[in-house]
């Protein structure tokens, strides 16, 4: 996780204005799943509480793992009442005894995969919870998801391509966790030109370009958005998986 740490610092304020909220329902699943409000919780890359806001629904305490600093200070500022810890994930330290509750909020791709299903498999008491939440983006008119999808692969060539719910996958194979379930919750939102470069401009992908790259990149964007011939609607697909660590009978 040491590499996300500055990628969204520098846009931290923005991040949180123009990132999209994920459904409140997704509190409700997640304590149905639980069996009732988890006696603790632990968000791990909470960057500036978007997923946090979901977890305080739980009405339990809510400590924030995260590595930047001035996400950080942004997330303390939005939930005074969370416990934020500025560290990767790698590095933090679990209560002796464990978490009930993991969660990690459009963040599970920037954990080192090799280790990421053990150490939250370790965090957890027996028994506790893996929650992992996260968007796909996507657009709403077919002809519009073509070109800015051939745009964003031209741009930034490097830039990978998960499909949707690929965390799924990711957790089912790992064979560290038993009663796995998704839920996937649609939207449509859309957007004014402006506010579409915004939410483009918080990006990871468009954050680790150089200075020269993100300002071209953004101005042929630009372009191309202004020669659509409609607003840009976002079709945004949220993922919600969760698994539970075996109890030690179970294993």
């Amino acid at each position: 996780m040491d590499d996300v740490t500055g990628v969204f610092g520098d846009v931290a304020d923005l991040y949180d204005d123009v990132r999209p909220d994920y459904p409140s329902e997704l509190a409700d699943l997640v304590r149905a799943y639980h069996g009732g409000t988890p006696d603790a919780v632990a968000e791990i890359g909470a960057g500036t509480g978007k997923g946090t806001a979901v977890l305080l629904r739980l009405g339990a305490p809510v400590t924030c793992v995260e590595p930047d600093a001035r996400m950080a200070a942004r997330l303390t500022a939005r939930f005074p009442q969370a416990r934020v810890v500025t560290s990767t994930f790698e590095r933090w330290r679990p209560p002796a005894g464990g978490v009930p509750l993991i969660a990690c909020a459009l963040a599970w791709h920037w954990l080192d995969p090799a280790t990421r299903n053990r150490r939250a498999h370790d965090a957890l008491i027996p028994g506790g919870t893996l929650a992992v939440f996260g968007h796909k983006y996507d657009y709403a008119d077919p002809g519009q998801s073509r070109a800015l999808d051939g745009f964003f692969r031209s741009a930034v060539p490097t830039a990978p391509e998960r499909p949707a719910g690929w965390f799924h996958r990711d957790i089912s194979d790992s064979g560290l966790f038993t009663d796995i379930q998704a839920t996937h919750l649609h939207r449509d939102i859309p957007l004014p030109t402006e506010r579409y470069l915004q939410l483009v401009a918080t990006f990871g992908p468009y954050r680790t370009l150089g200075p020269q790259d993100r300002t071209r990149g953004m101005a042929a964007l630009r372009r191309l958005v202004d020669g659509l011939d409609a607003p840009v609607v976002l079709r945004l697909r949220t993922t919600l998986v969760l698994g539970r660590r075996p109890t030690d009978a179970g294993r």
